[in-house]
């Protein structure tokens, strides 16, 4: 039998190429397209969509896919303690100026979190964080959000689309409806496949 002390160089060796493997997994994970569009056709679980820069993409949905309605509410539905999806502009001051706002259910508290660059227009961003604070302001609502690696004050003006997210059909996915696909993995046969759909409720564009 060898002895123990002999085994640890191989242990040791052994665990390293499983640290490399696994993160060439991680590093290999296919890449995600974010769709905005207009549905134009349904051919069984096929997408036929209209991209916003008029691009014509074809997208699966999966058999288990998640459809999300996109449906309006009110300023006064952001309370302390929502967990909220702010896609904004960076102002000189350091805020955040609201483009939209979306208020996740509770189920979905967490997701995302944190803040990033966004692409709804050029140097846009996103924040994903727990309002801390809301206070009405002269411009519009003053909300203080936090998320786990720091916190962004945002201004809100009066005029900003504020929606939420509701448990959606898909019956709901047919021609003329507009929808966001946060993220469609992209194939190694270069298909997009979708997990979930989110769709205006009431013919309104996704504002996020």
């Amino acid at each position: 039998m060898p002895k123990i002390s002999s085994l640890i160089p191989r242990v040791v060796a052994s665990l390293a190429l499983a640290a490399v493997l696994g993160s060439s997994a991680f590093a290999q994970q296919p890449p995600t397209v974010r769709i905005r569009g207009t549905i134009e056709a349904v051919d069984g679980a096929m997408l036929s969509i209209k991209s916003r820069d008029g691009a014509d993409i074809k997208v699966r949905m999966t058999d288990n896919v998640a459809v999300f309605g996109v449906a309006r509410t009110e300023m006064s539905e952001i309370k302390q303690g929502s967990y909220i999806g702010v896609s904004a502009m960076p102002e000189p001051d350091g805020t955040q100026k609201a483009l939209a706002v979306h208020i996740f259910p509770e189920n979905q508290r967490g997701a995302a979190e944190g803040f990033r660059p966004w692409d709804l227009r050029a140097n846009s961003t996103m924040t994903n964080a727990t309002v801390a604070e809301t206070v009405k302001g002269t411009d519009g609502q003053n909300i203080l959000v936090k998320y786990k690696d720091g916190e962004k004050k945002v201004v809100v003006p009066p005029d900003t689309p504020i929606v939420t997210f509701v448990a959606g059909d898909k019956s709901e996915l047919k021609p003329g409806a507009k929808i966001i696909i946060f993220g469609a993995v992209k194939k190694d046969d270069g298909t997009l496949e979708a997990g979930r759909v989110n769709v205006g409720r009431d013919g309104i564009t996704p504002p996020m």
